[in-house]
């Protein structure tokens, strides 16, 4: 494994006490609608003293339910996935469904201003022109001088403290995400796996997802078609 990804220190408790506190800032509801006419409406909330300084924000969605380990999912920010429907990667298609599924059973989307796995939009489009050039995604950021993975979820374990979650479902294929989140002091209960959502245009990078950060992804659904 690179080092060039980034990994947190572990705390030394076993809960979320340690980290600096966040609190709620505003609650708002919000009807959503996606493009293939999906409806759902979810509360929008803010936070104040995140450790980032960042503006995530949870999506809340769902029954509420205290005896039910709710479903989360940390989604970040993809604009050319998620706003303009970019076939390069499956992050529009990965929200759609994550917002069904949490919906279904109860539970939060945070989304977390990291476009590019924390490298920024720019470099996120330098690095797709050397990925057109045959590198595979973690090696374009390499080659641009940037982890391949900059990522911290430490506000993201903020937020869960502030809305009263400590012990959650994730929904990912990222074991690194679920890893972080247990050194943060966040019970991940189960690591939940979202579907496989695959063009011609981003087999190469999610293969590139599975054989470079273990993402749990089926290697035999890969392939151009």
């Amino acid at each position: 494994m690179r080092n060039s990804r980034h990994t947190p220190a572990p705390t030394d408790s076993s809960n979320t006490a340690d980290l600096p506190t966040a609190t709620v800032r505003t609650r708002v509801t919000v009807p959503l609608r996606f493009g293939d006419g999906y409806t759902v409406t979810a509360d929008l909330v803010t936070f104040h003293s995140l450790a980032d300084g960042q503006e995530h924000v949870a999506v809340i969605l769902g029954p509420s339910n205290p005896d039910q380990t709710p479903l989360v999912r940390l989604h970040s920010e993809c604009l050319t996935g998620d706003v303009f429907g970019s076939a390069r990667c499956d992050c529009g298609p990965q929200l759609r469904e994550a917002v069904e599924r949490i919906a279904t059973t109860g539970g939060v989307l945070l989304y977390l201003r990291q476009e590019g796995r924390g490298i920024g939009l720019y470099n996120k489009l330098d690095a797709y022109a050397l990925q057109d050039q045959g590198l595979d995604t973690y090696e374009a950021n390499a080659a641009l001088g940037l982890a391949e993975d900059a990522r911290d979820y430490t506000a993201a374990a903020q937020m869960l403290a502030a809305l009263g979650i400590g012990e959650l479902d994730l929904l990912s294929n990222n074991p690194d995400k679920a890893g972080q989140l247990g050194a943060l002091g966040v019970t991940v209960r189960h690591r939940v796996p979202t579907g496989v959502f695959t063009t011609a245009h981003n087999v190469h990078y999610l293969r590139a997802k599975v054989l470079q950060t273990q993402h749990t992804l089926p290697l035999t659904e890969l392939t151009a078609g």
